[in-house]
């Protein structure tokens, strides 16, 4: 993370693409933040990714969410992911839902009290709803001593044509503590807030938070396991709602 070598692309270019798709958009619905999208170096890491979430309504049948995918460190700066993402009321009885490429751009390297990153990630819905949904903004990590903090801000609006729509703003925020090798606890919530020029009324929002742990797990080899879990209580798609989330990474 604090390598100094110039991107193969430059986070401007990416940056002014992301703005011009964002002016073809249509409707849009602010999913779940599922996973927390973080801040690191990964240069010439690839990894096998797995992620499972679940959201568990008051009222209504629990959802089910796996995604499998296939990630890479281009660069110190750049890393990329295509992924496969999954919907159901079961585990067993799941559909495709998207096909998705995700990008993460760092860009400060140790000149700040901090890292600044620019995610995106384009996702390629094959259900009903079907189109082009396009997520984009900060993610932002700091540490103070060995407490590590996460903040992030992301936009998410559709890229059909069919009929106006409006840009969506969610956030995600985490705090972990470095106890030992291999586990760091903490707290975590994720949030939608409606328009992000004009957000919903209270009552219609969702936000949630809960406890959370994190780590990994050396295997020789240049290869590693990193894992993360949550367990987050509040509200999902404006109702009342408890979320599991995880994530399981091979890296070699």
């Amino acid at each position: 993370m604090r390598d100094h070598r110039p991107s193969l692309l430059p986070p401007w270019l990416t940056w002014a693409l992301a703005l011009a798709l964002l002016g073809n958009g249509a409707s849009s619905q602010a999913e779940p933040s599922y996973y927390l999208v973080t801040v690191y170096d990964g240069a010439g890491e690839m990894n096998v990714d797995f992620r499972y979430w679940t959201v568990d309504p008051q009222r209504g049948r629990t959802r089910v969410w796996p995604e499998i995918g296939l990630g890479y460190g281009v660069t110190r700066r750049w890393y990329t992911e295509l992924f496969v993402s999954y919907v159901g009321e079961r585990p067993e009885n799941v559909r495709t839902e998207s096909v998705n490429w995700q990008n993460d751009l760092l860009l400060t390297e140790g000149q700040y009290p901090f890292d600044l990153a620019l995610h995106s990630n384009l996702a390629l819905n094959k259900g009903p709803g079907s189109g082009r949904l396009l997520e984009f903004g900060p993610a932002l990590q700091t540490e103070f001593g060995r407490t590590q903090v996460n903040t992030n801000l992301f936009w998410e609006r559709s890229l059909q044509t069919e009929r106006a729509s409006r840009t969506q703003l969610k956030y995600q925020w985490q705090v972990a503590q470095h106890w030992r090798p291999g586990l760091h606890p903490g707290w975590m919530g994720f949030g939608e807030l409606g328009p992000w020029d004009d957000f919903s009324p209270r009552r219609q929002q969702s936000h949630r938070q809960g406890p959370m742990v994190k780590g990994s797990l050396a295997l020789g080899s240049g290869q590693e396991l990193r894992y993360h879990l949550g367990y987050l209580i509040g509200k999902a798609y404006g109702s009342k709602a408890n979320m599991l989330t995880l994530r399981l990474q091979y890296v070699f």
